[in-house]
């Protein structure tokens, strides 16, 4: 990257799980974190949007940190940069606000440092800094993506045809993703582990062929954690009723919430969205798009205007 240039990073939103799918399936939403960046003499955050208003300024900054340590790995130096940064994802809230961090922290690197990597090298370095391909691998290629992450490689596949509206219900709090894990149980019995892992063989099977009517129903047999979050997330079995009674495929929590995703027919997430706004007005309920384009950078020059 040159001087005079400037890059715009721009990485979307993500919701894991789907109910089984856990740790393993996620989908990119329009909702976006974006970077704009400039070369500079010294490491620099400028906050632009109030989600982000709280991030560290400088190499405290969880972006820095990957960008340096991608660097690191690669022999290279990290030159400095003033970025500055605008989002609509609501942090800890289960819409991937740290993933989207990592897949943007990752391509400072790959654009400061000329380093060139490949889409499946960025998920794999990805993978390995957040433990699971989940919500990095939406974020990277788009859709809803299926995936395994091992300790030698990163697997994903991507859902050909997706065509759904997805309506967000956004609780006020924050809910820590270690808090969600501490509530999870440290084994299951191998009955339930078989029962749990057919489901999410359905689930993936359903998505492969569309049938979002089935997704709906095997989005919410999951055994993993809802059953264990739901303690932490109050408005999961409410808006689970009323969804479904408004016509919503299925329910599930987005993450490790708090927020609570619910898939429809393409064209009736905004009835459905507008029925939940009623039951808990005290959540944000958007209409989101899926995003099938998944990071997008773009460069330009700078130019200075001259008297």
């Amino acid at each position: 990257m040159l001087k005079n240039e400037r890059a715009i990073i721009k990485v979307p939103a993500s919701s894991a799980n789907i109910g089984p799918g856990f740790d393993s399936i996620g989908v990119a939403l329009s909702r976006y974190l974006t970077l704009t960046v400039e070369i500079a003499d010294e490491w620099l955050f400028v906050p632009q949007s109030k989600e982000v208003q709280t991030i560290p300024k400088g190499k405290d900054n969880l972006m820095y940190e990957v960008a340096q340590e991608v660097a690191t790995s690669h022999k290279v130096n990290l030159p400095p940069a003033t970025v500055y940064v605008k989002s609509d994802i609501p942090l800890a809230r289960g819409l991937g606000s740290s993933a989207s961090a990592i897949v943007a922290g990752i391509e400072l690197a790959n654009l400061l440092c000329e380093l060139n990597l490949s889409l499946e090298e960025k998920l794999r370095i990805a993978s390995v800094m957040e433990g699971h391909p989940d919500n990095v691998s939406p974020s990277l290629y788009g859709g809803i993506v299926v995936g395994y992450h091992h300790k030698d490689d990163t697997y994903i596949t991507q859902v050909p045809h997706v065509d759904v509206d997805v309506v967000m219900v956004i609780p006020a709090y924050e809910l820590k993703t270690t808090d969600a894990r501490d509530v999870l149980p440290k084994e299951l019995s191998y009955r339930a582990a078989v029962e749990v892992g057919a489901v999410g063989n359905m689930l993936v099977a359903s998505l492969m062929r569309g049938d979002w009517s089935l997704v709906g129903t095997l989005m919410e047999k999951d055994l993993y954690h809802e059953p264990y979050r739901m303690r932490l997330v109050a408005e999961l079995p409410v808006v689970r009723e009323e969804a479904k009674r408004a016509g919503a495929y299925g329910v599930a929590l987005s993450g490790a919430g708090p927020s609570i995703l619910c898939l429809a027919r393409k064209g009736e997430g905004q009835r459905i969205a507008e029925h939940l706004r009623t039951v808990v007005p005290h959540c944000e309920v958007d209409v989101l798009v899926i995003d099938r384009s998944g990071i997008q950078v773009e460069k330009e020059m700078i130019t200075t205007c001259q008297s």
